[in-house]
């Protein structure tokens, strides 16, 4: 194996381990996609390889990713944020495959994808909003009285909700909800009372 690529493969293993386990997998707890993120980017970097060592059309290769991704991404739910790593796992196997012959290329680029991802999905920077769709067994006659309802269930600022199906038959209202969930309230810790000790009780134990 050329030693061009055996640095490239070094350089990929490290990106994907910083951004699917140190940066998706303790921020989302995910195990299977930390795997499909692993997955993707090795496979991608395989045969990206592949195709630069038997000169062969990339073209090629871009396609066969192209379908694989598309049915991957179908085949199960997934977060925007979940995507977002999906396709920047990708990403890092393409930059590391065809940049293995230039180092000085391959690591600025690898740092921005991982400084990217690291500072856009921290957790202290924006406010997280969160998203619901939920069913009330209710139909309220203004929104008003819909928005007030679903800041007591849910707990949090309302930010946008869209009514998708009522039904007065059945009283249902689904509603698609995203909110800001209020913080926790501290509450005081309350310190037990000591029970002293009665006079009386120190005198017979003094005299016995």
């Amino acid at each position: 194996m050329r030693t061009d690529v055996i640095y490239g493969l070094a350089v990929d293993l490290v990106a994907i381990t910083i951004l699917a386990h140190l940066i998706y997998f303790y921020r989302h707890y995910r195990r299977d996609l930390r795997l499909a993120y692993v997955a993707v980017n090795i496979g991608v970097f395989t045969v990206v390889t592949l195709l630069l060592v038997q000169r062969a059309d990339l073209a090629i290769g871009f396609g066969l990713f192209g379908v694989l991704s598309i049915i991957r991404l179908r085949s199960s739910s997934l977060t925007q944020e979940e995507v977002g790593y999906y396709f920047v796992s990708l990403a890092l196997g393409l930059v590391n495959g065809l940049a293995a012959q230039a180092p000085w290329v391959a690591l600025p680029l690898d740092a921005v994808l991982l400084a990217v991802m690291y500072l856009a999905d921290h957790p202290r920077l924006p406010p997280r909003t969160m998203h619901r769709v939920v069913t009330l067994d209710v139909v309220h006659p203004h929104e008003g009285a819909l928005r007030a309802d679903l800041e007591n269930r849910l707990g949090g600022t309302l930010l946008r909700c869209s009514v998708i199906e009522v039904d007065y038959v059945r009283d249902i209202t689904v509603v698609d909800v995203r909110f800001l969930p209020r913080a926790p309230r501290r509450e005081p810790v309350r310190v037990p009372a000591t029970r002293a000790s009665a006079p009386e009780d120190s005198l017979s134990r003094s005299t016995t």
